[in-house]
C-alpha cells in the first residue's frame, strides 16, 4: 500500500523550459556559426577532444544547455555553480570533487554562470586546476569577457559568442514544445500562425522566454467543447502585455545601442537614427540620457556647420525636464532628426582633441608678454601689454600679423572648417585672415 501511494505521488513540478531542454547536438537549435558542420566547437565535440571555454551571449541562447550536451558528449562530470549564489568555499569543494575523478582517470567540467560576477579573486581560484588540467572551465556570460574577465582567465580559455534566436529558430522551438512534451499534448492545444509569429517576435531572440510564454498561453486558453485549447493573438497579448525588450543599463547592449544612434545621426539617416531611439525609450532607458548624449551629438558631429543643432539639442532637454514622458520624448525626437538632417562637421570636435593634446604636451608655457593684463604700474614696468595691438583699432577690426601662441611653439591651425552648411562662410574668413596674417608677417620679416 505505502509503495502504491509513493508510486502516484506527483513529480515536483520543472518549468516548460527545463523539460525542453535539448540532451543532443542534434536537438540544438541555432548557434551555426559555432556548431555548424566543420567549425571548431563542433570537431572538439565529435572528436571528444575538450578545451576551456566561455560563452558569452544574451539570455536564453542555450549557454548552459551547452555546456551540458558538451559534458555528455565527452562524458565527463558535470559540476554547475552560480556566480550569483557561489564563493570560494564553493569553489574549492567543486575543485576537491574533481581531483577525485581525476585520480580515477575521469573528466570534469565546471561550469560557471554568470561567470563576471566572481571578482578577481574567485577568477584567479580556478587558473591552477585549468592549467594542471584538473578541471575543463566552461563560463557563461551575458557581458563582454574582455572588460568583466581577468586576462589571465581568458589567455587559458576560447571565447565563444553565441547570437540571439532568429524568429524562425524560436518558431521552431515553440514547434517542438507543442509536438513533444507530455503535459503540452495533454492540453491539446492549438495555435494559429498569427500569434505563433506574435510570440517569436515578442521573445526578442530567448528560447527561455518562448517557452514561458508558451506554458503561460496554454494555461490561459481557453477550451472549446471539443477540450481544444485555442492560442490567438489576444492570448499572445496578454501573456506578453508586460514583456521588455533587453536593455541592460550599463551592460553590453545598452552601450550597443547607444552607439548605434549616435552612428545613425552621424551617417544623416534619420529614420534609423529614430529606430535606435525608439528601441532605447521601449526597452527602459531614461530618456534624459539619451538627450544628454544628444547634446554631445550636436557638438561633436555638427558643430558650426549648423550652431542651431546645438540649441535644439538643449531646448530638448529641458522641454524634456518640464514636460516628461510621453510628451517630453517628441521634443528630444524631433532634435534627433533635425542633428541627422543637419550638415556635418567635426571640425571643432578635432580641432578640440588637438589642442587639448598640446595643451598637455607644452608644459606650463609663459603667456607672451604683449598679451598680459597690466593693472598696475609696476607690472607695465615689467612690459606687461607692451605692443599690444587693439584689434578694434586696426583696418577691419583684425591686426594682420598679430600673435597670441606662446613663442616656443609658434602658430597653430587646430580648427579647420568643412566645405557645408555654415562652415563654408567661416572657412572662407578665416583663409582671408590667415592670408592677411601671412602677408603682414613677410613684410615685417623683409
Amino acid at each position: 500500500m505505502t509503495a502504491e501511494l509513493f508510486s502516484k505521488e506527483k513529480q515536483p513540478y520543472r518549468p516548460l523550459a527545463d523539460r525542453m531542454r535539448p540532451q543532443g547536438l542534434d536537438d540544438y537549435i541555432g548557434q551555426d556559426h559555432i556548431i555548424g558542420e566543420g567549425k571548431t566547437l563542433s570537431q572538439a565535440i565529435d572528436n571528444q577532444i575538450l578545451h576551456s571555454m566561455v560563452f558569452w551571449g544574451p539570455p536564453g541562447t542555450g549557454k548552459t544547455t551547452l555546456a551540458k550536451i558538451i559534458a555528455n558528449s565527452v562524458k565527463a562530470h558535470f559540476i554547475s555553480l552560480s556566480a550569483v549564489l557561489s564563493g570560494v568555499k564553493d569553489i574549492r569543494e567543486a575543485i576537491a570533487q574533481a581531483k577525485q575523478w581525476q585520480a580515477q582517470g575521469e573528466l570534469t567540467i565546471l561550469f560557471v554562470d554568470e561567470v563576471h560576477r566572481f571578482n578577481k579573486s574567485q577568477q584567479d581560484a580556478f587558473l591552477p586546476y585549468v592549467e594542471d588540467g584538473t578541471i575543463y572551465f566552461i563560463g557563461a556570460t551575458t557581458e563582454n569577457p574582455s572588460f568583466e574577465l581577468n586576462n589571465a582567465l581568458l589567455s587559458r580559455v576560447k571565447t565563444y559568442v553565441l547570437k540571439s534566436l532568429t524568429e524562425q529558430a524560436l518558431i521552431t522551438v515553440i514547434g517542438n514544445a507543442l509536438n513533444n512534451d507530455a503535459q503540452l499534448k495533454d492540453y491539446n492545444v492549438e495555435i494559429n500562425e498569427e500569434a505563433l509569429h506574435m510570440m517569436a517576435q515578442a521573445s526578442d531572440g530567448d528560447a527561455r522566454r518562448a517557452l514561458n510564454f508558451l506554458e503561460i498561453a496554454c494555461d490561459l486558453a481557453e477550451a472549446d467543447v471539443s477540450g481544444m485549447r485555442h492560442i490567438d493573438k489576444d492570448v499572445i497579448q496578454d501573456v506578453t502585455s508586460q514583456s521588455l525588450r533587453r536593455f541592460d543599463k550599463g551592460g553590453d547592449l545598452f552601450y550597443e545601442q547607444i552607439s548605434a544612434l549616435h552612428k545613425s545621426v552621424r551617417g544623416s539617416n534619420p529614420d534609423a537614427s529614430l529606430y535606435w531611439f525608439c528601441r532605447m525609450i521601449d526597452g527602459g532607458c531614461d530618456p534624459l540620457y539619451i538627450a544628454r548624449r544628444v547634446v554631445r551629438m550636436a557638438s561633436e558631429d555638427i558643430g558650426n556647420a549648423d550652431p542651431r543643432g546645438l540649441q535644439l539639442a538643449l531646448d530638448a532637454w529641458q522641454t524634456y525636464e518640464r514636460l516628461g514622458s510621453p510628451e517630453g520624448e517628441l521634443a528630444i525626437a524631433q532634435a534627433i532628426v533635425f542633428l541627422a538632417c543637419a550638415a556635418k562637421s567635426n571640425a571643432v570636435y578635432s580641432a578640440y582633441k588637438t589642442a587639448m593634446s598640446d595643451a598637455r604636451s607644452s608644459c606650463s608655457l609663459d603667456v607672451p608678454e604683449h598679451l598680459r593684463n597690466a593693472p598696475t604700474q609696476f607690472m607695465k614696468d615689467l612690459g606687461y601689454g607692451k605692443d599690444y595691438r587693439y584689434a578694434h583699432d586696426e583696418e577691419g577690426g583684425f591686426a594682420a600679423g598679430e600673435t597670441y601662441f606662446p613663442e616656443s611653439i609658434g602658430e597653430r591651425e587646430y580648427y579647420q572648417p568643412v566645405d557645408r552648411g555654415m562652415e563654408t562662410r567661416i572657412k572662407e574668413k578665416l583663409d582671408r585672415l590667415r592670408a592677411l596674417n601671412l602677408s603682414s608677417r613677410n613684410k615685417t620679416e623683409k
